[in-house]
């Protein structure tokens, strides 16, 4: 795509203001905390509809933050404008998911290597079958390595990307739990698929806020500021991809 497709309706950028990785978390205000807290030189390079997206510098390298809003619908805009008019080859969610298997607990990190959903999404692609989200590898293999090397409770598998938050069928997370789904989130399958159709990568690494099993919970304080492991894990995952190129 050409620079004549920028500024977009939803993103008040240049092309080269983004760098080839960005964060992309669902809240502005977590966006805001990434970029403050880890960023040098943080720049404000995008406020549109108040989604604060940064650019600055982790350890030298140079590394984005942008929240995607709620949704499919919401992150499907931001990301494919991401990857398709401003030149972003790495795209890694950092956010929260409510833990529907037994075995995953509060505060612990999911990688999402795959990101089944109840969306209708892909049916834009005329596809003749079912098209399964994953991550891309590179991404999945290098946020592991780092995941270990902090020492992280994390657990890699599936997540399901739902169109409801408030399901009327209440035998949903079971069905989806007894097929080894580990999370619910409400993004990646979008962001996977996105990245898919535009020869990008994309990465999903959640913090469980609350157990949906359990109903142990997190504040909305803590979601914002709090899950700093995962945050940590994706950016030294930013890095060590901009290495690698």
């Amino acid at each position: 795509m050409s620079a004549k497709n920028t500024p977009t309706p939803h993103i008040n950028a240049e092309p080269g203001d983004f760098a080839q990785t960005v964060l992309m978390p669902g809240d502005p205000l977590r966006a805001k905390f990434i970029a403050g807290t880890y960023l040098e030189n943080a720049v404000l390079v995008n406020n549109v509809r108040g989604i604060q997206g940064y650019t600055g510098e982790y350890k030298g390298i140079r590394v984005s933050v942008m929240a995607s809003g709620m949704g499919m619908p919401s992150i499907g805009i931001y990301s494919y404008e991401l990857f398709n008019f401003f030149g972003v080859e790495n795209i890694i969610r950092v956010g929260t998911a409510g833990a529907i298997a037994e075995d995953v607990h509060v505060r612990d990190i999911v990688i999402a290597m795959g990101a089944c959903t109840n969306s209708n999404f892909a049916s834009q692609y005329g596809l003749s079958g079912t098209f399964a989200p994953i991550a891309s590898y590179g991404l999945m293999k290098t946020a592991i390595d780092k995941a270990n090397q902090h020492g992280a409770n994390f657990h890699v598998g599936n997540c399901l990307s739902s169109d409801t938050f408030y399901c009327d069928d209440t035998e949903a997370t079971a069905k989806w739990a007894k097929m080894g789904v580990l999370c619910v989130e409400m993004e990646a399958a979008a962001l996977y698929m996105n990245a898919a159709r535009s020869g990008k990568n994309a990465l999903g690494i959640f913090t469980v806020s609350d157990h949906i099993i359990t109903g142990e919970i997190t504040t909305a304080e803590e979601r914002q500021t709090s899950f700093t492991q995962m945050m940590e894990i994706a950016l030294e995952t930013a890095a060590e991809v901009y290495r690698q190129v």
